[in-house]
């Protein structure tokens, strides 16, 4: 994988690597759209592992391209900020990528709705229809690690108080009784009332779309490193993740639609499978669980046979996480390389190598 990232840096792509073609080639994205963090998290996790300094320098070149986002009016800038700034501070202690990312943070703070309690997706987020003021979903509960993080950086308590609220109501919207999730909501905006409950990928509005379940265990797992003293995010955490585990298929490889009508014939979605493993490697550390651990590994097995070999099997690159399903109902990048299913494939595998030393 790391392979991978370094042959796609010298190839200097003209953007931030977004998902790739049937030949491995990127589609890329001039302002990083949701995605451009994961590109910088890749060069870092890459000189974490390497020690090699052009990594770190490919990295602070890519994390600089995206400071105009910083006046974007959308939530998920939370991902651009903390996988394209925080991260490279928490793991090099960089003062650059620091600033930045409080620079972020305060903007995305900026978005706050306090009267529903909730960041709403806002008016240039990069979904498919019908988003602004009065919308959320559960993608967006990331944003508790990089707003709780500027306030620990700061010391400013407003940001951490944004980033837990944010998430709170993102369980209260999106988390069913049973841990099962519905990807987004409308509320009211005076009230914070929800209005409806649907999905913008998803296979219908009473399904449940495996990217949603992944984001809530990954938002949740976080939300429960930031602020541990919160019980409700232990047990919604916990309740998100159970019920991926009873419901993931018998590979450990979600569909990218748990109610697909097709499966077995389904598509796969092993972006939705490497955030899940991530975020159950978090929880397991932070609830010393080493069931949820166990569970990860088999999960990274069964991944590392869609992942392009080294050996010339595949005249595609090696390195390539493959089988990847973007969004399924406009038919986008449904059976591809995307590159936060590589991000969070290659941060469990640092992680279980023990590379990983800080929580990101």
């Amino acid at each position: 994988m790391i392979r991978r990232v370094e042959e796609t840096a010298m190839s200097n792509p003209s953007g931030f690597p977004h998902y790739s073609d049937d030949f491995g080639r990127w589609v890329t994205t001039p302002d990083g759209d949701w995605t451009g963090g994961f590109w910088v998290g890749l060069l870092s996790l890459s000189y974490l592992e390497t020690g090699r300094e052009e990594f770190l320098n490919w990295a602070k070149e890519w994390m600089r391209k995206l400071r105009p986002r910083i006046r974007s009016e959308t939530v998920f800038k939370c991902f651009l900020f903390y996988y394209g700034a925080a991260v490279i501070d928490l793991l090099f202690n960089e003062k650059e990528a620091a600033d930045l990312a409080v620079e972020g943070a305060r903007s995305l703070q900026a978005l706050y709705n306090p009267s529903a309690g909730v960041i709403p997706l806002g008016r240039e987020a990069e979904e498919a229809s019908s988003v602004g003021l009065s919308e959320t979903n559960i993608d967006s509960t990331v944003a508790v690690a990089l707003l709780c993080y500027a306030s620990e950086k700061t010391g400013d308590q407003r940001l951490r108080e944004t980033g837990i609220n944010h998430a709170l109501a993102n369980v209260r919207y999106c988390v069913r009784g049973d841990g099962s999730v519905i990807q987004s909501a409308s509320f009211n905006t005076a009230s914070g009332e929800p209005i409806r409950r649907y999905t913008h990928k998803g296979y219908g509005d009473n399904t449940i779309w495996g990217r949603a379940q992944a984001w809530a265990m990954l938002g949740l797992s976080q939300a429960v490193r930031w602020a541990p003293e919160r019980g409700e995010f232990i047990e919604a955490a916990r309740r998100v993740t159970e019920w991926w585990i009873k419901n993931v298929s018998g590979d450990y490889v979600a569909f990218w639609d748990f109610n697909d009508p097709r499966i077995p014939n389904a598509l796969k979605d092993t972006s939705a499978t490497s955030i899940a493993a991530a975020s159950m490697l978090k929880l397991s550390r932070l609830l010393n669980e080493e069931r949820y651990r166990d569970l990860a590994v088999r999960t990274l097995n069964s991944l590392s046979n869609y992942v392009t070999p080294v050996d010339g099997r595949d005249d595609r690159p090696p390195g390539m996480l493959t089988s990847g399903c973007y969004n399924r109902r406009i038919a986008l990048a449904t059976n591809n390389e995307l590159v936060w299913g590589d991000y969070y494939l290659l941060e469990s595998l640092l992680t279980l190598k023990g590379t990983i030393k800080p929580f990101i």
